[in-house]
């Protein structure tokens, strides 16, 4: 065994063990660094396979935003896990049985493409252009229509939670953007002509209490 199969093993244990705390840890933060270091595990196999476009864009993307946001958004509602939790280990079986179904399913997919022996050997002149060039003529050649149409569904998506989550409110107070765009400089300021204030009388002397002129 050479030392890029040992180091698979390792980082595939690590984020095996570290998958199967996400879903038994009883606090949400412990889960979302689990998370954390179950994402960074994968990263280490996607460079161990030499896919360093991809293992960089895993650290950035869902371990430096979405899990930073995972824990915000944890951290902020304190939500009771406790009432969550009631009937864990009842439904434990068959969540167990569903994800192993899975897992086969996966690996029967997935098999046929750890046969190394049928790949086809890389030219040297596609080795010195880098993963990252190469999957990006893959993306922008082959897999064009695929990646407009993701890229068309992940703006239909975000638009829709934008309009789920925009509701008028009764405590907030918000001005209307064509209200904003229409308005001209003379509704801005006003010149008020105002005449000369005149100066107030003096007061006349008031004795004191107790005292008379």
């Amino acid at each position: 065994m050479d030392m890029t199969t040992a180091l698979f093993y390792v980082f595939s244990a690590v984020m095996l063990g570290a998958a199967f705390r996400v879903i038994t840890a009883r606090s949400p933060v412990h889960s979302a660094l689990f998370l954390v270091l179950a994402f960074a595990s994968a990263a280490c196999v996607w460079m161990l396979l030499r896919a360093e476009f991809l293992a960089i864009v895993l650290v950035l993307v869902y371990v430096g935003a979405v899990m930073v946001l995972f824990l915000f958004v944890v951290m902020m509602l304190d939500i009771n896990v406790d009432g969550l939790r009631a009937g864990f280990w009842k439904h434990f079986p068959l969540a167990g049985l569903v994800g192993v179904v899975i897992a086969l399913e996966m690996a029967a997919v997935l098999l046929g493409g750890f046969r190394l022996s049928d790949a086809p050997a890389t030219p040297a002149a596609e080795l010195a252009q880098g993963n990252t060039k190469l999957l990006g003529i893959e993306i922008y050649t082959q897999y064009l229509y695929p990646m407009q149409l993701a890229a068309v569904l992940l703006l239909i998506a975000i638009i829709a939670a934008i309009a789920l989550t925009l509701r008028p409110r009764r405590d907030t107070k918000s001005m209307n953007p064509a209200d904003q765009v229409r308005v001209k400089a003379g509704d801005r300021l006003r010149m008020v002509k105002m005449d000369a204030v005149v100066p107030a009388a003096p007061a006349a002397d008031v004795p004191p209490a107790g005292e008379t002129k």
